[in-house]
């Protein structure tokens, strides 16, 4: 891993004065980028084979047994042009494979049309999120721009690594290498498949896609084949990254960062309106043309939990929601370029009710948060409690903590490994032969800032503040992810 380029200058005033050696520069050299933060953003120059973490706290639990895949960007930067902004690296998969107490780590890049021609060029050239790219792109369909590098679904013997303008791209399981981009009937191809699906008890998994004001609908069989596929008319055209659901319908949330004008990045076509307001569009699963609007003050967001219906009728469905988009147009790309002061506020934990009548309201735990998980066995149902990334302040781009809250008593149990880590999002892990919200694990990867490596902490969800139960270190930091998925 290179050190970043304050790092490297960092380290040569310091050694000015000294006898200068390949070994004392090296060693300048990590010991300033050991509280960097500009690891999460480092270049990765290859595929990382599978290799034994070491086991630095307590014991497994024995029933823990599976992987976790990871996806997320891990090349930003090339001689000939480089990403500016942070969603617009080349997709890593990630696997985390725990058996016998054991873990293993290991990743591969998604071998996706744009990464081959940029690497025979050498040169970033590519449009993107907030990436302009230039005229050496090779641009004939939607995946010719995927970076596969956002979240991951499990597929029998494949994990899909999910984008949200294009394919899923089918990855081997056992050893991640790329298969092909998925189609899932032959007038779909290409067509925007995003990086959120919502599964159904049953297995039915239901996905959306954008373009303009219209969303393609997908939903898939238990097996992954297409069920059906339907077109709904929204109310406006604004970026979403999420969407939710619950056990009878869609749940769709317009921010007014709305479609402007055409053209590259993505980011210029957009402009936020406050004045606008935030809509929520309620979509019937049984007929999607039955919709409802409901009305709420403006928020931004890019992650929601899990919606459940109460009783009364009343839909409800935590986000994480910020005030502006300040984050997602400057503070990704200063996130990218490794230094200076990331701007934006963090997003607050909030929770959304949509009541039978009409009225909607937005109600904030005032507890900085980000990607929301929620226990997989209640995806639509009732449920009390939401797992977070926690600790994320002014100044403090990135997360140092997990958090478990609970809506229904207002508290939050969380845990903070301080300014030298960097947490990424949990997933849930029921715990087998149990059915109680908080008899799970929670499985987290982290970047330890002072050691320069990567982590696998585990957590008991009923007792977060008492920290991980087991942890593993890797001999190698590998950059911030985005979404995974626990597979048994």
């Amino acid at each position: 891993m290179l050190a970043s380029r304050r790092s490297f200058l960092m380290g040569a005033a310091a050694l000015s004065a000294a006898v200068v050696t390949p070994e004392t520069v090296r060693a300048m050299a990590a010991m300033q980028a050991s509280a960097d933060w500009s690891l999460a953003t480092a270049d990765l120059e290859g595929d990382i084979a599978r290799r034994t973490m070491r086991r630095v706290h307590g014991r497994a639990p024995a029933a823990l047994e599976g992987a976790l895949f990871r996806n997320g960007p891990a090349k930003f930067r090339r001689p000939g042009g480089s990403a500016t902004h942070w969603f617009d690296g080349d997709g890593l998969m990630r696997a985390f494979r725990v058996r016998d107490g054991q873990a293993t780590l290991e990743a591969r890049f998604a071998d996706t049309p744009k990464r081959r021609w940029e690497s025979e060029i050498d040169a970033v050239v590519t449009p993107g999120f907030g990436t302009a790219g230039d005229r050496r792109a090779r641009l004939g369909s939607n995946d010719d721009a995927n970076t596969a590098n956002t979240a991951v679904m499990v597929a029998g013997d494949e994990v899909w690594a999910l984008w949200e303008g294009g394919s899923p791209l089918a990855m081997d399981r056992a050893d991640l290498s790329t298969k092909r981009f998925v189609t899932l009937r032959d007038d779909l191809k290409g067509m925007p498949f995003q990086a959120h699906p919502r599964y159904d008890p049953d297995g039915t998994i239901w996905n959306v896609g954008l373009h303009g004001d219209r969303m393609i609908v997908w939903r898939l069989n238990a097996d992954r084949s297409l069920n059906t596929v339907g077109i709904v008319e929204l109310p406006r055209a604004s970026y979403m990254h999420d969407f939710t659901a619950t056990a009878r319908h869609l749940v769709i949330v317009m921010q007014p960062w709305v479609f402007e004008r055409p053209g590259m990045p993505m980011t210029s076509q957009f402009a936020w309106k406050p004045e606008l307001g935030t809509q929520v569009m309620v979509v019937d699963k049984a007929d999607l043309s039955r919709t409802r609007i409901f009305e709420l003050p403006a928020f931004s967001y890019f992650h929601l939990g899990d919606a459940w219906e109460d009783a009364s009728g009343a839909i409800r469905f935590d986000v994480a929601a910020g005030k502006d988009i300040t984050f997602v147009v400057e503070g990704a790309r200063v996130l990218v370029e490794g230094r200076g002061t990331v701007p934006g506020s963090p997003s607050e934990l909030s929770l959304v009710t949509l009541y039978p009548d009409g009225r909607a309201e937005m109600v904030s735990s005032g507890i900085a948060g980000e990607f929301p998980k929620c226990d997989p066995r209640r995806a639509g149902r009732v449920r009390r409690r939401t797992v977070h990334t926690a600790g994320e302040r002014g100044g403090r781009p990135l997360p140092d903590g997990l958090a478990v809250h609970d809506w229904e008593t207002g508290r939050s149990d969380a845990f903070s490994f301080g300014d030298d880590v960097i947490v990424e999002e949990a997933n849930w892990v029921p715990k087998p032969g149990r059915s109680g919200e908080t008899d799970a694990w929670l499985v987290a990867p982290a970047i330890n800032l002072r050691e320069g490596v990567t982590e696998l902490h585990v957590f008991d969800a009923a007792r977060v503040s008492d920290g991980p139960v087991v942890s593993w270190r890797a001999d190698v930091a590998l950059p911030a992810g985005f979404h995974g998925i626990w597979a048994d």
